[in-house]
């Protein structure tokens, strides 16, 4: 009797932000006494076979590869593009893969969707619920009584603080401070809002603009 072969996990983008992700996805499976040959990247795009020790394939190529099951984890900054590749994948039977830094700090009742990429020194501290396929990168925290949507950006540094709403496919800047709000009165960062890179935001911001500067203010969309 033949054994079935064992599962396939890949990082979904070869760019910048599946490299920087990769290292963690080894190093999660390692813990977990998962060859490294058995995780990949998926790159459609890819122009090298092998991108820093990892094979590179086609999705086509990782849903035809022998696999008892396989799993992604999407290394996509743009939550828009993040949400068409999760369609894909569910499509495929590709199961949602959450990646975390062994040094990801979780302290109470937080709760995680699925597909997450956690970078190092990220912080969940209590009471917070995640959508699914969120992002954190380097040393970004969430801070208490917070509600964050499904396919969110945080760049590296984010300062989310406490009783804070974020809507779905909101982009975080790099170093953007998110003010605290109050109980039963978030601050809240709409649908589709991008915070540009070291905001300071001390007040809600509408679905689908972009705030800047210090404190944040409106960016007139271009002409």
């Amino acid at each position: 009797m033949t054994a079935a072969p064992p599962p396939l996990y890949a990082v979904y983008g070869a760019s910048g932000c599946g490299r920087s992700i990769m290292p963690l996805a080894r190093e999660q499976l390692a813990r977990q006494g998962v060859p490294p040959e058995r995780l990949v990247f998926v790159d459609d795009g890819a122009t090298a076979p092998v991108v820093n020790g990892q094979r590179v394939l086609g999705f086509q190529a990782f849903l035809q590869a022998p696999a008892s099951t396989r799993h992604a984890v999407l290394a996509i900054a743009d939550g828009q593009v993040r949400a068409r590749l999760a369609a894909r994948c569910a499509a495929a039977g590709v199961q949602a893969w959450t990646v975390a830094a062994a040094n990801v700090v979780r302290m109470d009742d937080v709760v995680l969707g699925e597909g997450a990429a956690l970078s190092p020194f990220v912080t969940l501290t209590s009471n917070i619920r995640i959508g699914r396929h969120f992002h954190a990168n380097l040393y970004s925290y969430v801070e208490h009584d917070c509600v964050i949507g499904d396919y969110v950006t945080f760049a590296p540094g984010v300062c989310c603080n406490g009783n804070v709403v974020i809507e779905d496919h909101a982009y975080i800047g790099t170093g953007a401070v998110i003010r605290q709000g109050r109980p039963g009165a978030p601050l809240v960062i709409g649908r589709g809002a991008v915070v540009g890179m070291g905001a300071v935001v001390t007040r809600s911001v509408a679905a689908a603009t972009t705030v800047a500067g210090n404190p944040a203010r409106l960016l007139a969309p271009k002409e």
